[in-house]
């Protein structure tokens, strides 16, 4: 459902799937390519939020802002996993956030970077490019290989493609 709060409407591009049961409220731009799944939630209703292109949030995630705070910004060619909290906070391009991540006011997910699955990252914290993070509190784990950092493109890819396969459904 998208809708509009305090004169502020969503504004998505075209070719976004945006699945049923989920929430697109307020100030929120989602770039082309995106795909937003089951029950998640697109809270701007205090900041901002923007999200590139190609990018998906999976079932049951959570994306919203603290008032007067950093907005929230994602970037493209990013997948964030089932069940998470993004809240106030950066994750720039191609970068992978695990499923059930939590991730706090003013930390940054640098581009090429993971969250590991279940991780907690903190108020302030900078995942540097080409690194993994996990735990909770999250902590460096180690540095990606080429491999690796390859995948989250791909990952990205394989939604969208999945994404057109259900707007064939539901349009």
């Amino acid at each position: 459902m998208i809708i509009k709060y305090k004169q502020k409407k969503p504004k998505i591009d075209k070719n976004v799937f945006v699945a049923p049961g989920s929430y697109v409220v307020g100030d929120v731009q989602i770039g082309s390519k995106s795909n937003i799944w089951f029950n998640v939630v697109i809270r701007g209703d205090v900041e901002k939020i923007r999200i590139g292109k190609n990018t998906n949030i999976q079932d049951l995630t959570m994306v919203h802002c603290t008032t007067k705070g950093f907005g929230t910004t994602i970037g493209s060619n990013v997948t964030i996993g089932h069940n998470c909290v993004i809240h106030d906070c950066t994750i720039n391009d191609n970068s992978l956030i695990g499923m059930s991540s939590t991730i706090l006011d003013g930390a940054v997910v640098e581009k090429n970077s993971m969250l590991a699955a279940g991780s907690l990252l903190t108020q302030g914290k900078i995942v540097k490019s080409g690194e993994i993070w996990a735990g909770n509190p999250a902590k460096l784990l180690r540095k990606l290989n080429n491999k690796e950092i390859g995948f989250f493109k791909i990952s990205a890819d394989r939604y969208f493609k999945m994404s057109k396969e259900y707007l064939v459904n539901f349009t």
